[in-house]
């Protein structure tokens, strides 16, 4: 998935979940944060942030610019990390839709429907191939990393325990259920639950895992202005 109009910033402070201080082109701007997560390792004074610039098309938005992406500094070498709560998704259909990910027990992917309402809640996909095999699909964007290593949650999400108790009963009415996280940058070579954060969610990944459910992690590309799915890491579920 393609941005507009990148433009670049120091970080300076974030007010809440939403609005963040960003300076650009030495002027301190008010912007958008597109991740209520907790960012903290990420959203650090005086970061390199990558913002999109709306001045040509504001429609009914207050602030002019949405932080998306942010330099994080490691052992190896700078990490771009995109941090887009809606880039996941995005990213995910394309992938389906040009064959880069496929779930096990597909052929193709004939038909893909977002949102899909099933039970309680709205899994992020709805895939039948032209078979007419069917898989609910979950995605939960990452953005957590430590040495290498990919974890998700970076805050407790009772909601994500409900989308996973969702997908393994999916598992009994003859449903394929999968998730998949998606690593907003690269060079991880792992991905792990974070048990630290929130034990119950990990436990929960590894009941439904043993119920069938398909567990997957990809990482992607990230560059100023782009986000998209590439290769498969590494899953190790138990601590």
């Amino acid at each position: 998935m393609m941005y507009d109009n990148i433009c670049e910033g120091i970080f300076r402070e974030r007010f809440n979940r939403f609005v963040a201080s960003v300076e650009i082109d030495g002027k301190t701007e008010k912007v958008h944060v597109k991740n209520t997560g907790r960012c903290g390792e990420l959203l650090v004074p005086g970061a390199v942030v990558y913002l999109e610039d709306h001045a040509e098309n504001m429609r009914n938005r207050k602030l002019r610019y949405s932080l998306i992406a942010v330099e994080k500094h490691t052992d190896n070498g700078i990490l771009l990390v995109n941090m887009d709560s809606q880039a996941p998704n995005k990213a995910v259909r394309e992938a389906l839709e040009n064959g880069t990910i496929l779930p096990a027990g597909l052929k193709d992917t004939a038909y893909v429907k977002s949102e899909y309402t099933y039970g309680n809640s709205r899994i992020d996909f709805y895939i039948k191939d032209s078979e007419g095999n069917e898989v609910l699909l979950e995605v939960k964007g990452v953005t957590l990393e430590e040495k290498g290593t990919a974890e998700f949650p970076d805050a407790p999400t009772e909601r994500g325990i409900k989308h996973i108790n969702e997908l393994v009963v999916a598992m009994s009415e003859g449903y394929h259920s999968a998730i998949l996280f998606v690593i907003q940058m690269k060079g991880v070579h792992k991905f792990r639950p974070n048990y630290e954060t929130h034990k119950d969610f990990g436990e929960s990944l590894v009941k439904a895992a043993e119920a069938g459910v398909e567990i997957m992690a990809y990482d992607c590309r990230v560059e100023r202005n782009f986000m998209g799915i590439d290769r498969p890491v590494e899953i190790e579920l138990m601590v």
